[in-house]
């Protein structure tokens, strides 16, 4: 039997009064609240080790080379025997023309 998921659900619980659903939900000023995060452990440390010399890290960038080019689709620089086509726009890698 086919089931359309779109039509409202009708059960016995949904004759319940709002006085009721008041009552069975917990008071707000009573609820006692975690201040800790369990999902998120402010204590939690990676393996690694301390990361605060990141600042120090240096990046050489190359500038293009002439065996190399940028696919115009996925913006990424591959080596000249990964061009596929030349389209309009520029260079079209293997990848992208697959």
């Amino acid at each position: 039997m086919a089931t359309d998921y779109d039509a409202p659900r009708k059960t016995d619980d949904d004759s319940e009064s709002i006085e009721a659903l008041k009552e069975r939900v917990p008071d707000k000023a009573s609820a006692s609240i975690d201040a800790e995060d369990a999902d998120n452990p402010g204590s939690f440390e990676l393996a690694g080790g301390d990361l605060s010399d990141l600042d120090d890290l240096d990046v050489v960038v190359l500038p293009p080379q002439a065996d190399e080019f940028t696919c115009v689709s996925c913006f990424l620089v591959k080596h000249r025997s990964q061009i596929d086509h030349e389209s309009k726009l520029g260079p079209i890698c293997l990848e992208c023309a697959a």
